[in-house]
């Protein structure tokens, strides 16, 4: 069931049911609305340079770097710009299959055709012998439906994969990551020198298609032509002044926002059966900024059998897992919890 079609789903089984629990929301921009900051009013020039530095700055990484940090309009325009890049160096590409359809959509939009590997209910990496074509696998961290970030052990098998060819490399979507710095993981990733890594206002501001940056390797000299081709198409100067005031005054915003997820996601487990709270991994119970959460039980029998809405992992993309995914957005959930439609 694709996402268009659960979301009409969705909406005929709360019509038919006002005890049916809705943990199937998945608008964050509405359901943490309140929080978004306001654009600016003020027309003041905004330069590409000083938004990388700023970012860095941040995130704390190496102010040095802002050569090669590229300013965007967000993640998904990062790796449209990516995905064609990867088409004109004729690259091999890896897609989780049950994260995101949009990233299969934006990579045959670029011409490519990608391979897949499963995140639930674990990442397993691809075994596919290397071969001379440039090799590139996108992961995310943290990732979704899956609700946490990778751990040690996951880190220790991607970092054998690259180390398995030369001509491999890492795309890290880290949107979903609201801290500062980044995990980890993502950090270790980062120190191997092979990664480019995504990262983007959508989820830790609420403004998505606004502002992102991706940060390529370091003396990649073969990345000098995606360089260029994220030069060519910069952000507008009102995504630039926004941007400018998101991470200048409103810093504190994204970890708001993790405050408020944080709060969501005790009063969706105050509402679950024990059954099925003790199906969600505690890793996924415990990430923070995460609101979703993989479940081993099938969205067919949380809804029959427990009252729950869940979604099929369908939604998120091909998988063979069972398992279901529940979220901490609906209105049952929020500042004032409402009475369950």
């Amino acid at each position: 069931m694709r996402f268009d079609e659960f979301q009409e789903f969705r909406q005929r089984r709360l019509d038919a049911s006002s005890s049916l629990l809705d943990a199937a929301e998945t608008n964050v921009y509405r359901a943490l609305a309140p929080l978004r900051p306001e654009p600016p009013a003020d027309t003041t020039k905004v330069h590409r340079c000083d938004l990388a530095r700023a970012w860095l700055r941040r995130f704390e990484l190496p102010e040095d770097r802002s050569g090669d940090a590229m300013v965007c309009r967000g993640v998904r325009h990062g790796l449209g710009v990516v995905f064609h890049w990867l088409r004109t160096v004729q690259a091999r590409l890896w897609l989780p299959s049950d994260v995101y359809p949009v990233y299969f959509e934006l990579a045959r939009a670029a011409g490519l055709a990608p391979a897949s590997y499963p995140t639930l209910p674990a990442p397993a990496l691809p075994r596919s012998p290397a071969d001379d074509r440039p090799e590139y696998l996108l992961l995310a961290n943290p990732s979704k439906p899956l609700g946490r970030y990778l751990s040690d052990a996951e880190c220790d098998a991607v970092v054998s994969w690259l180390r398995e060819s030369p001509h491999r490399r890492l795309l890290i979507d880290s949107v979903y990551d609201l801290g500062a710095p980044f995990a980890a993981g993502t950090r270790r990733l980062l120190d191997t020198g092979r990664t480019v890594l995504l990262h983007s206002v959508t989820k830790g501001w609420l403004w998505p298609r606004t502002f992102g940056v991706v940060l390529l390797g370091p003396a990649q000299a073969e990345l000098a032509g995606l360089a260029d081709a994220f030069r060519a198409d910069p952000p507008s100067p009102e995504q630039l002044r926004l941007a400018d005031r998101l991470l200048t005054e409103h810093s504190d915003v994204p970890r708001q926002v993790v405050g408020e997820l944080a709060a969501r996601g005790e009063r969706l487990f105050e509402r679950l059966p024990d059954e099925v709270l003790a199906a969600i991994p505690a890793a996924s119970r415990t990430c923070p900024g995460n609101y979703f959460f993989p479940v081993g039980i099938p969205a067919e029998t949380l809804q029959r059998e427990y009252g729950v809405l869940a979604m099929p992992v369908s939604v998120f993309g091909e998988s063979s897992w069972p398992g279901s995914v529940v979220t901490s957005l609906g209105d049952a959930f929020g500042p004032t919890p409402a009475v369950s439609r």
